[in-house]
């Protein structure tokens, strides 16, 4: 478990310094940003990031099979799955602060840019759905339509995250509003697929000292 130590050492760490900062500068009562709970924060955020690391598909079986009973010598304040499940929502905020001041590489002048979808539901039940009426969209990938929201990614050349950002799933790969704001810290050879294939594209990356590296369509005629 000397990954699981490291991890949560880490984020211990990071946690400290965002809730003194919270405590110190936000106006808002703390509490309404730091979970009251027997657990800490740095522990909430080490169970959501080892859960990326194990095998298990589904957060609910790793929780149960695997937290509650393999780690539970390491939690010993764990609560149950189900207030578990209402107190993680909280650690959205500091997760993704963690991710983008410590978990992110550096650009090598290789990089690849690529995104996914996140369905929040079935096609069929798209009108009764209340979560994420307000936030989420229906769009179209290549695997056909789906309604929710898109993860756009940029990896450097050994599979490190450089920047992220996510949108709803009517966004186009090609908005420049993400584009720019994902190639901030991006410079040299960019390689996507022909969703990204694009000449406005092209020449507003070149003026950022970025080549897009795509294959053409098929009905496309090469010079």
């Amino acid at each position: 478990m000397e990954e699981l130590l490291a991890i949560f050492c880490d984020v211990d760490d990071f946690c400290n310094a965002y809730e003194e900062y919270c405590k110190t500068y936000l106006l808002v009562d703390k509490e309404q940003i730091i979970p009251k709970t027997s657990m800490s924060l740095s522990e909430i955020m080490t169970i959501v990031i080892y859960f990326h690391l194990s095998n298990y598909r589904t957060f609910k079986w790793y929780y149960l099979k695997f937290v509650c009973i393999t780690l539970k010598p390491y939690f010993p304040k764990l609560v149950s799955y189900n207030r578990f499940v209402e107190i993680m929502k909280m650690s959205i905020v500091p997760l993704t602060l963690y991710l983008m001041k410590y978990r992110v590489g550096k650009c090598t002048g290789i990089s690849f840019i690529d995104s996914t979808t996140l369905d929040v539901c079935d096609q069929h039940r798209i009108y009764s759905h209340k979560v994420f009426k307000d936030l989420a969209k229906r769009g179209k990938s290549s695997t056909g339509w789906f309604y929710g929201f898109k993860l756009h990614l940029i990896i450097n050349d050994m599979g490190e995250i450089l920047s992220v950002c996510l949108t709803s799933g009517n966004v186009d790969d090609r908005d420049w509003n993400v584009i720019s704001r994902l190639t901030k810290q991006i410079y040299g050879k960019l390689f996507a697929d022909r969703g990204y294939l694009s000449q406005k594209l092209f020449e507003k990356l070149f003026d950022e000292n970025i080549t897009l590296i795509t294959k053409i369509k098929k009905n496309m005629k090469t010079s």
